[in-house]
């Protein structure tokens, strides 16, 4: 068996961390390829090297003196490796950062810089050879990764190294200018590692134990999803959910691979496993619940709407033509409601409702804002009768007004929308009725 293993910021901010996860990757000799983050929070008030790359950067843009802040990055780094024992000095490549920082070499350079650091340290602790993301993950003129170069080309490379070190978040252009993903990318350099290297899972360690049925910030010590599908994943991210870069699903979903999501400080509990299908059915008849807030409906009413031809298009038009992207859209017979972003949309209401009346002269149009959708999601769903009732009645039990239900064809999920201030009452009853009482 072959694994690749992403370890994020938080597993790497120290070199106590390091040590566990040596401990970590020892332990299975399958754990062939290593993707490490830059080093994150110590405690609560810390700062994220990446975090201060990123303000030593923007000293050197601005002309200003960034050496003192750039040689508190060297501490950081100089801290793990004296804690770990280990003979390695980086000055050397300190040196090229502070000459590329005065040389202006972009944004980019400057936050990659957290990872291959990290990655020159993992590899050097671990015995491992060391790759540099820069060399094998390619990214197009336009700043598209480039999957197909990639594959081949990183590919051909592991096979021909047994174990690496591959720092994530970062790769480069054709002409080596260095390209990152966005924040949380070191997951995709995980993803991407994984598929070319044809593991057979992608385990990515971080501080959590798996995803949860619920944000713990809500609900008070909610279960653990011991297995969810891709499918399912991308519902609850898409609504908040964050545990796992939501662009790090898609290399290894094509290739069958799996992802297991366990914790660097208790590698003993099983976590979330990630799978393409399974015939695991839910603990409970759903697998999750997540939201956000603030939204707006903008209800559309015209008699005999269903059957003029093209209503609906030239509704989404006028959302389209102010740039203001939609969530959701149920509709009936004489009706139609489109859910957007209220921040999105408040600043262009007046241009889009006035080219709503221009397509589509609508008899009414209402506005609703402060809404928030929170999304129940579970491939068990589809089998059990009765979900969108009980539902409504937990909901209707926590006195909370339902302001839209719509359930997705593949009856993998169900929306619903309610008021902003109903939002964390309206979790808690749905978690109370699906998950408490099955307890």
């Amino acid at each position: 068996m072959k694994k690749v293993v992403k370890f994020g910021g938080s597993s790497l901010a120290s070199a106590e961390q390091f040590k566990k996860i040596g401990e970590i990757i020892h332990a299975d000799a399958d754990r062939k390829y290593v993707v490490p983050s830059a080093p994150g929070k110590r405690f609560g008030n810390d700062t994220k090297v990446t975090d201060m790359l990123y303000q030593t950067y923007a000293l050197a843009e601005q002309g200003k003196n960034f050496k003192e802040l750039l040689e508190k990055i060297k501490d950081r780094y100089n801290e793990i490796i004296e804690g770990l024992g280990l003979e390695l000095s980086l000055d050397n490549e300190f040196v090229i950062i502070e000459e590329q920082f005065k040389a202006k070499a972009g944004g980019d350079y400057a936050a990659s810089r957290g990872e291959y650091l990290n990655g020159i340290i993992m590899a050097n602790y671990l015995g491992y050879e060391f790759i540099d993301s820069a060399t094998v993950i390619f990214f197009d003129k336009n700043g598209n990764f480039d999957a197909n170069t990639t594959d081949e080309i990183l590919s051909a490379k592991l096979a021909e190294v047994e174990r690496a070190v591959v720092p994530g978040f970062y790769g480069a252009l054709s002409d080596g200018t260095v390209k990152t993903f966005s924040r949380g990318g070191s997951d995709v350099t995980g993803s991407i590692v994984a598929k070319a290297a044809r593991a057979d899972i992608y385990e990515n360690w971080t501080d959590v134990s798996g995803f949860l049925v619920a944000d713990p910030r809500i609900i008070d010590n909610p279960e653990t999803i011991t297995t969810i599908t891709y499918k399912e994943l991308r519902e609850l991210a898409y609504m908040g959910a964050t545990v796992l870069h939501e662009e790090a699903i898609f290399p290894v979903r094509k290739s069958g691979i799996p992802i297991n999501i366990k914790n660097t400080n208790r590698p003993e509990d099983p976590g979330t496993m990630i799978v393409e299908s399974t015939c695991k059915q839910s603990k409970f008849t759903i697998t999750g619940i997540a939201g956000k807030k603030g939204f707006v409906s903008i209800n559309i009413e015209k008699d005999m709407m269903n059957s003029e031809i093209g209503f609906g298009r030239k509704v989404l038009e006028a959302f389209e033509s102010h740039g203001v992207p939609f969530e959701h859209v149920p509709s009936g017979i004489d009706t139609m409601t489109v859910y957007v972003h209220q921040p999105e949309f408040e600043g262009k209401e007046q241009q889009v409702l006035s080219d709503i009346h221009r397509l589509t002269s609508p008899d009414h149009i209402e506005i609703e804002s402060n809404l928030a959708l929170i999304a129940v999601v579970g491939r068990s769903m589809k089998a059990a009768k009765g979900t969108a009732a009980r539902i409504f009645s937990a909901l209707a039990h926590a006195n909370i007004n339902v302001k839209m239900i719509d359930q997705g064809s593949s009856e993998l999920n169900i929306i619903i929308g309610v008021k902003n201030s109903d939002f964390e009452n309206a979790i808690k009853a749905i978690y109370e009725i699906f998950v408490l009482v099955q307890l």
